[in-house]
């Protein structure tokens, strides 16, 4: 069974509120303007095409970028699976997964860990819904603060943190809580930082092709702070730069400005 995203997720000081555009405008327009409307209507077809063909190419470059099918597991269903494996972990660690508190941790472990990964089975084009739209605007858009929960792959310990997302736009946008929800996707995996960075600004790139795309994570991981070193005060930088910011240093300035960086 598929996993969907299933809520909208809150970026602070940024509302998430796209206003439609009403199937009257065109009907209301004068013909020149009509004439221009269809045009840009035009185009929007042709970036879903574009999209469309170029889905093979998205696969070779970002990995697991189209979601994975959740096929059933040998000796019961994958969540029955993971629950005897739970529950093994417990008496290797000379507890008895039988007692009061423990008897339902191997269930309830399972789902939160298939909860904390659900992004392996979403399309990122799934989650468009008509979200991007001409608009003549060529300035720099920036999403800050998107919260975010992430597994490291090393050890499955959590990281955690805030992602800032910022495009300038070719004449295309995209719907703000739609940065959200392709970084969500990537970030419901198992993870290692520097690739959530360049996943989220390479989906954003082949989705909205913008004149450029930066995308920077600040997080906390506890495989740092709860073992090993024990550093609980390190926080984890990284980012990518496509495009436009890439190639000028002013365009890069202005978005760690926007950012607080």
């Amino acid at each position: 069974m598929a996993c969907p995203l299933t809520r909208e997720l809150d970026v602070a000081g940024l509302s998430t509120t796209c206003n439609a555009i009403e199937d009257s405008t065109l009907a209301s327009a004068p013909a020149g303007s009509q004439n221009r409307l269809g045009e840009r209507a035009g185009s929007l077809e042709d970036i879903s095409s574009s999209m469309a063909a170029n889905t093979n190419g998205e696969v070779q470059r970002l990995g697991n970028y189209i979601p994975q099918a959740e096929e059933p597991v040998s000796g019961g269903t994958r969540l029955e699976k993971m629950s005897r494996a739970v529950k093994t972990l417990i008496e290797c660690l000379g507890e008895d997964p039988s007692r009061e508190g423990l008897r339902k941790t191997p269930q309830r472990y399972a789902e939160a860990l298939l909860s904390c990964t659900r992004g392996y089975h979403v399309d990122p084009h799934g989650i468009m819904n008509n979200a991007l739209l001409m608009e003549e605007y060529s300035g720099m858009v920036v999403v800050r603060d998107i919260q975010v929960y992430s597994l490291c792959e090393h050890h499955l310990l959590p990281f955690t943190g805030k992602i800032h997302i910022g495009y300038v736009s070719s004449g295309v946008v995209i719907g703000l809580s739609k940065l959200a929800r392709i970084a969500e996707l990537f970030f419901r995996r198992l993870q290692v930082q520097g690739r959530l960075t360049k996943q989220i600004a390479d989906a954003i790139m082949d989705i909205v092709k913008p004149q450029g795309v930066a995308v920077v994570i600040a997080a906390s991981h506890l495989c740092m702070a709860m073992r090993g070193v024990q550093e609980t005060n390190a926080m984890t930088v990284t980012s990518s730069f496509m495009g436009c910011f890439e190639q000028d240093v002013s365009i890069r300035n202005e978005f760690r400005s926007s950012v607080g960086l």
